[in-house]
């Protein structure tokens, strides 16, 4: 049963909007960021993960940004171009701001975290007015990021590009991604995502974020059904909760939650989990494949990614993946 259906004879496949970054991943694992003296730099930030994501596995992707005139902002440029992204509304900043840089910490498989250096940077000054309604008219998929809408006008800029996406019948997706440290309350975070998200298709969270959506909500049990079921009522076709180790449910308008088996890995570090898994299941999804299938291609994505030191350099292409998974039915891959 096909959930969703995406417009035909359109020349891109996928287009997200939002933050460009660094990360630069602890090298010397296991010990805490303060004992940490090298780190190697990747492109980072979530819908740029995705969309490298997407490309790897084939699709035609194109990306809608702002980055810092330094060198920097040059890499990542240079990164999304040599990865067949297009990027022509990619657009320079010319006010000084700079490139968001992300350390990572990894003391153990299980215990990561992320220093975030947030302040004026280029990607959240994107403005309305930058935002080429050409490049979301020619696309099947428009992927935003709750990160974009932290401050103005890089919020503006994303309610701009969703209503260039409803206007030329593009498939919406919503990653919440939600990062605290960029914005001023709890209370402006949940007016601005619900407003974002009811304009979506497809709106992937985890447990944690859809509690902080529903700051002025009755939903105490923190039940996942109410949790889906406001967003039908909405553009919502599929609703996926995810709960860590426990798994991802999806949910579509009929009331059912689908699940998918997860498979093992030797876990190197958690973070860009979700950024492939997120690549994974909408490239499935874009195939015509059940939920379950795509979501069990999501999971197989995630787990190359967090076998890895890196998240965009990680992102697997579709041999990669089917690979992994048949590895996984053989037994020949073990969780760490």
């Amino acid at each position: 049963m096909a959930y969703v259906t995406f417009p035909e004879a359109k020349e891109l496949d996928f287009v997200a909007i939002g933050r460009l970054c660094i990360d630069l991943n602890a090298n010397e694992i296991h010990r805490p960021m303060e004992e940490t003296m090298t780190f190697t730099k990747y492109v980072g930030g979530s819908p740029a993960n995705i969309t490298i994501g997407m490309s790897r596995l084939g699709m035609k992707t194109a990306f809608i940004g702002k980055i810092a005139n330094d060198q920097m902002g040059r890499f990542i440029a240079t990164y999304l171009e040599n990865n067949a992204i297009d990027t022509s509304n990619v657009v320079t900043d010319r006010t000084g701001a700079v490139t968001g840089l992300a350390f990572t910490e990894i003391k153990s498989p299980t215990d990561c975290s992320i220093l975030m250096y947030r302040d004026n940077v280029a990607d959240l000054k994107l403005t309305p007015d930058e935002v080429q309604e050409s490049l979301i008219a020619r696309a099947k998929v428009l992927l935003i990021s709750g990160t974009a809408l932290a401050q103005s006008p890089s919020r503006e800029a994303v309610f701009q590009a969703l209503n260039y996406a409803k206007k030329h019948g593009a498939i919406i997706v919503f990653d919440l991604d939600y990062r605290p440290y960029t914005w001023t309350s709890p209370e402006e975070t949940a007016v601005y995502y619900n407003l974002a998200a009811e304009k979506c298709d497809i709106i992937l969270g985890t447990r944690e974020e859809f509690d902080m959506m529903e700051k002025f909500e009755h939903n105490p049990e923190k039940d996942d059904h109410i949790t889906a079921a406001k967003w039908f009522d909405y553009s919502a076709k599929i609703v996926i909760i995810k709960h860590g180790k426990d798994g991802s449910i999806a949910y579509t308008r009929d009331g059912v939650g689908h699940r998918a088996k997860s498979f093992p890995a030797k876990v190197v570090k958690t973070f860009g989990a979700g950024d492939s898994y997120a690549a994974g299941f909408i490239y499935g999804v874009m195939q015509g494949w059940t939920l379950e299938k795509s979501m069990e291609y999501g999971s197989a994505a995630a787990c190359i990614v967090i076998s890895s030191h890196s998240c965009s350099d990680a992102m697997p292409t579709a041999a990669a993946v089917d690979d992994y998974i048949e590895r996984c039915n053989r037994g020949e891959i073990t969780a760490s």
